[in-house]
């Protein structure tokens, strides 16, 4: 059990942090007076009480603000990223109130040179560290140490969803001791320690670090004493609320009174700032596109043309953002009459729902496998993106007859405009379920942002690359 020496952790962590901070801003006044500016300076002056107590001071005010993101604990299912770009923020910010708080109280010598590369130093310094920290917490923890007691309370397809998570993740360091439920489950292989009646015997032994509950909604009568019995013998609580799926990525909080609401759906509006970062990163990265492209998509329109005599630009209605039609454009990769063949091929249609994909589809000819298979059919789209229709990354547009067999819940992709690669892109494209690529597709605008559309693009080129999915 790690519970008892979690307080002890968070102590060295946040000492370390101050230590490291400490030491950057010495280092940055060493690189600056002693380095750039080419003059005689002896490390020993950095020992000087006014030297001292700024480096002090900082590292303590950025250590406070750390303290104040709750970036001390553990957070074993957190992503390493997250942490480090609120890090980055959080020096950011800090070392901008600190060079303001200089510049106009004239505390000390003030040098912008000494902040901007106090930020460097105290940022590498301390994500260097996390990086390494997490790297070896999680080598300990699959090999068995610095565990945390697990026990899951319920039987529902979420439950049994999160034990076989943690069991296949053992550098989260979950030692799962088994699942209390009703009756056992059929869908997992876990240890079932008996009903509800048996929870607050294992609860007061005081051998649980953390209880996951996540009972069906005809099962909850119970919930609240069981979690009140977690605080009384200092296990951390967590729930699985019935309807998961609906809840965002990142929900929020709001308050009426003493109730909680938890928003589970609201605009996807970024603001003004996304939407210019948006369109700028869109105009600049098709433009860019079109003309590295541009060799490309003159032999492809010539090999297209060739190939049967039909056009080599296929114009095809799509629909975009909130529901509005456009043209868009792509390299024909199919013969002239493949809209009228359809009908006889839906039944050897390949995923559910209105989409239709087929492997070896007649209608494609030879030149349309490759530049499929390739993605250089989807080259023309530049253009869209150019026009305003689609952005680079966003949901697929669908075609009217899909969006007519939408649900209200489909419906939630037609939010953001259609791009060309998404979340079901990278995950595996025709070899994803429609319910799958839905789901995938709402989760990017949910998580909509400047670093998830890297995120997507890199990956996109690796997918691409490999043709993994496409047909």
């Amino acid at each position: 059990m790690i519970r008892k020496h979690q307080t002890l952790l968070n102590a060295a962590n946040f000492l370390l942090d101050v230590a490291l901070i400490f030491i950057a801003y010495l280092l940055a006044v060493w690189v600056r007076l002693g380095i750039l500016a080419k003059a005689p300076f002896n490390m020993m002056e950095l020992l000087e009480p006014h030297y001292l107590l700024a480096a002090l001071a900082y590292a303590c005010a950025l250590g406070i603000v750390y303290v104040m993101l709750r970036l001390y604990g553990s957070f074993r299912f957190s992503h390493g990223w997250q942490e480090m770009m609120t890090l980055a923020v959080a020096n950011g910010i800090g070392s901008l109130a600190i060079g303001s708080v200089l510049f106009l109280f004239r505390v000390t010598d003030f040098s912008r040179l000494v902040i901007a590369l106090f930020y460097l130093f105290s940022t590498g310094f301390v994500i260097g560290k996390r990086v390494i920290l997490r790297a070896i917490l999680e080598h300990y923890r699959s090999l068995g140490y610095n565990y945390r007691t697990l026990l899951v309370v319920g039987a529902s397809e979420h439950a049994c969803a999160y034990m076989r998570h943690v069991q296949e993740n053992p550098q989260y360091g979950y030692k799962l001791l088994g699942y209390i439920a009703s009756v056992p489950s059929q869908t997992t292989k876990e240890t079932y320690l008996g009903n509800y009646e048996e929870f607050h015997k294992r609860i007061a032994t005081r051998t649980v670090d953390q209880v996951v509950f996540s009972m069906r909604r005809t099962e909850t009568d119970e919930l609240g004493a069981m979690i009140a019995a977690c605080g009384r013998y200092g296990a951390k609580a967590s729930v699985i609320p019935d309807y998961n799926d609906f809840i965002p990525a990142v929900p929020t909080v709001e308050t009426a009174g003493d109730l909680k609401l938890i928003n589970v759906r609201s605009t996807p509006d970024k603001g003004p700032i996304w939407a210019f970062v948006k369109r700028t990163m869109d105009v600049c990265g098709s433009a860019v596109g079109l003309v590295l492209a541009s060799p490309i998509m003159l032999i492809t329109a010539i090999a297209v043309k060739r190939c049967d005599g039909g056009p080599a630009i296929f114009a095809q209605e799509r629909v975009g953002k909130n529901g509005s039609r456009f043209k868009m454009y792509k390299f024909r990769s199919m013969y002239m009459d493949a809209e009228e063949r359809l009908a006889e091929l839906q039944k050897y249609n390949q995923v559910d729902g209105p989409a239709f994909k087929m492997t070896n589809d007649p209608r494609i000819t030879p030149v349309g496998k490759f530049i499929r298979k390739t993605s250089i059919d989807e080259l023309p789209q530049l253009v869209n993106i150019l026009k305003g229709d689609m952005s680079i990354v966003g949901p697929r547009p669908p075609l009217p007859r899909e969006v007519d067999q939408y649900n209200d819940w489909d419906w939630g992709r037609l939010a953001v405009k259609p791009g060309l690669t998404c979340y079901w892109q990278i995950s595996g494209r025709s070899d994803v379920s429609f319910d799958e690529w839905m789901r995938l597709d709402l989760k990017y605008v949910e998580e909509q942002g400047f670093f998830t559309d890297l995120k997507i693009l890199f990956k996109t080129v690796v997918v691409v690359l490999r043709g993994d999915g496409a047909y």
